[in-house]
């Protein structure tokens, strides 16, 4: 079966190519119906990664957040017509130590290996995660980085002592948001504030119990544990911050990413005595988890559409271009790229 893929070759440029799908192999065939532009996409698409990274994994198909509907599936695990969401991280071995998403030999779409950006994906059955029939699509095509949200949760309640009266996210990007939001649904008991740098993106979070500019903190304020969603150039500041305003025994859970080094005031960790942790990615496990939040919490889809910043309808190599151009240019929110059926 002959498919089409939309390679990036270099910043800003779009290409196509053809390559044969096998139908008679183990793995599931998969129709793209929605996916999500995220921030390393962005990066890649941008030109914006180091030059040497750049060189060593272009050309590749980008894009590691999307939904789509089975076309067929060899192992009968799933049904011609079931609506899944594909996880785009590809374990080569178990462990029982090591999660699947921390495995230096796993395989994760959009970086290590070719993404969703494709016109059918040939991809394991049990990568393939179930979503409700009724499910906003929108909103289903990033289900990825709230499983990741989710993921780094799990693993601080499994981390953090119980005193859990304020936690603190640090960053008013679509990460902060998610976090934010699911800290709220599972801690209902919990203070959850904001940290962030634009008023008009701490408005959107209305479900927290506050919200600061980093540059109005009152000096007698804290939080029991915080997560740290900036990353970037503002990883330093933020991280920063964070061990100010955190009492003593804190956990800190780091998300952001950074392409540099960032400096940590190591003297102050001590003198607290806190534990940074960091998360990456997710497995499958984390995305059964977070469709079922989806069932137990149906507001959450809600709070989650209101920060699809665009729906871009494309048919063609140029409408993708155009949505990617589109991602750049926004403040907020997730670019979704529907495919014209």
């Amino acid at each position: 079966m002959i498919n089409t893929v939309y390679r990036l070759a270099r910043a800003r440029k779009l290409e196509i190519a053809f390559e044969d799908i096998e139908l008679f192999g183990q793995n599931a065939v998969v129709r793209p119906t929605h996916l999500s532009i995220c921030n390393a996409d962005m990066r890649y698409y941008l030109g914006t990664r180091d030059a040497k990274i750049m060189a060593e994994k272009l050309p590749m198909v980008l894009i590691h957040e999307g939904v789509g509907k089975v076309v067929f599936d060899p192992t009968g695990k799933c049904n011609a017509g079931d609506i899944v969401v594909m996880v785009p991280n590809s374990p080569a071995e178990q462990n029982e130590v090591i999660a699947e998403n921390y495995l230096r030999s796993s395989k994760f779409c959009g970086s290590s290996a070719d993404g969703f950006l494709q016109e059918y994906i040939s991809i394991s059955p049990e990568r393939l995660v179930p979503l409700p029939k009724d499910m906003n699509m929108n909103v289903a095509a990033f289900t990825e980085i709230v499983s990741v949200s989710l993921h780094a949760i799990s693993r601080f309640d499994k981390i953090a002592h119980s005193c859990r009266h304020r936690i603190g996210v640090w960053g008013d990007g679509n990460l902060g948001y998610i976090t934010s939001l699911l800290l709220k649904k599972l801690f209902p008991e919990t203070e959850v504030y904001i940290f962030g740098t634009s008023y008009d993106k701490l408005s959107y979070f209305t479900f927290a119990d506050g919200i600061f500019a980093v540059n109005e903190i009152p000096k007698d304020f804290f939080v029991d544990h915080a997560f740290e969603c900036v990353g970037g150039n503002g990883s330093a500041v933020a991280i920063e911050q964070i061990i100010a305003t955190v009492m003593p025994e804190a956990t800190i859970s780091i998300l952001g990413v950074s392409e540099y080094p960032v400096p940590i005031n190591t003297r102050m960790i001590l003198e607290k005595g806190l534990r940074f942790f960091g998360s990456s990615r997710s497995g499958v496990k984390d995305f059964e988890n977070t469709v079922k939040l989806y069932k137990k919490y149906p507001e959450i889809i809600d709070y989650l559409g209101s920060i699809v910043s665009s729906v871009n309808t494309v048919s063609t190599i140029d409408d993708i271009a155009a949505a990617f151009e589109k991602d750049a240019q926004k403040a907020f929110g997730k670019t979704i790229i529907r495919w014209k059926e």
